[in-house]
């Protein structure tokens, strides 16, 4: 059995001019559950209707399950599928919606309805069967959507921006649903969508895409504490850049020194700085630096500001901070101290936060 159920080798798509997939490479374990996610026109949904079939690669192969399914047809590649508009029929019924998958495929009737009802506790919408559509919630017809791809037990789960119709309650919850959907039928899935908050929810691993390439790929972890290219960090979300210059990389290559301006910020080193002088990008999420009062001595990666605004977001506050005159910054914290505009403070640039991308 091979490693990977889904693999996208070299694949390139275009319409006309336009590259909307460009030499993609991307390989999909079993029971993982990946998220192709990028902005619009990116080139995720273009890749995702290359793997079920809809878009024949100009170039490349798709393999599913060991398999090299480039120019099968859709219907017998084995894949369920969920989009964003619920595509449920407003004549048929929740049981005669998620039946029709299995009626196309000429079962007979009781193992049509053993499948819909085990579909149905799956989803935790028995008792809706007679309900038409318009009878229930946006949630509740995206759970059918749900049942009728998974009725026919395919190998490979795709969802196409699922849950873009759906307000933003609706949306937190029906993440969880999924994810625990997927875990108990230990089913791989791929999963689009242009929300990193849903993508660094779900996913087990996630393939940030700009532009028809893929510019990373890694759990969400690494997506957003390690970002290979400024893209993706102002992708995933928020973000202070500085450009500075390397000033120092101390002989134990665990430490390196960035100038910007007159201040010298410590970072951890990575090992592609490898001389002074270098420009580099330096970046650190906004909740991950530290607020203090003016008072405060001593510390490294400490300076003095001024707080230039403050918004109050309810959970936590977003402040606008000028550093010693030399740059200013993006800084969230929890709220529970607060600081007003025109306030000196002191900013703590904690050094496993200070990262830098090498331009």
């Amino acid at each position: 059995m091979p490693d990977y159920m889904i693999e996208l080798r070299n694949v390139t798509k275009r319409y006309g001019p336009i590259v909307a997939n460009d030499h993609i490479n991307l390989s999909i374990r079993r029971g993982e559950l990946m998220t192709l996610l990028g902005p619009s026109g990116c080139g995720k949904t273009t890749a995702l209707r290359c793997i079920t079939g809809h878009n024949i690669p100009d170039e490349g192969e798709v393999w599913i399950d060991g398999k090299d399914v480039t120019n099968v047809p859709t219907h017998k590649r084995e894949l369920g599928m969920v989009f964003q508009n619920f595509a449920l029929f407003p004549h048929m019924t929740v049981f005669e919606n998620v039946e029709f998958p299995l009626m196309i495929r000429g079962l007979n009737k009781a193992e049509r309805r053993e499948r819909v009802m085990e579909a149905l506790r799956l989803i935790r919408m028995e008792g809706y069967e007679k309900h038409y559509p318009r009878q229930i919630s946006g949630g509740q017809q995206q759970r059918v959507g749900l049942a009728r791809a998974l009725v026919y037990r395919p190998k490979v789960l795709l969802l196409d921006e699922p849950l873009s119709n759906l307000d933003a309650k609706l949306r937190e919850e029906m993440r969880f649903e999924i994810r625990d959907l997927i875990d108990r039928l230990g089913i791989t899935a791929v999963y689009v969508t242009h929300d990193q908050a849903e993508a660094l929810a779900l996913s087990d691993r996630v393939a940030v895409m700009n532009a028809g390439r893929i510019e990373q790929v890694g759990t969400p972890d690494e997506i957003y504490d390690s970002p290979k290219s400024r893209f993706v960090a102002d992708f995933i979300g928020l973000s202070d850049f500085v450009e500075g210059t390397v000033a120092a990389v101390h002989s134990d290559q665990e430490r390196a020194v960035i100038r910007v301006g007159g201040l010298d910020i410590s970072i951890c080193a990575r090992p592609d700085i490898s001389s002074p002088g270098e420009k580099v990008l330096l970046f650190i999420r906004p909740n991950n630096v530290e607020l203090l009062p003016a008072s405060h001595e001593g510390g490294q990666n400490i300076f003095s500001g001024v707080v230039h605004k403050m918004t109050y977001l309810g959970d936590r506050a977003d402040y606008r901070i000028i550093v010693e005159d030399e740059l200013q910054l993006r800084v969230q914290t929890d709220g529970k101290i607060r600081f007003h505009e025109g306030e000196n403070v002191k900013v703590h640039l904690p050094i496993e936060h200070c990262r830098v991308i090498v331009e």
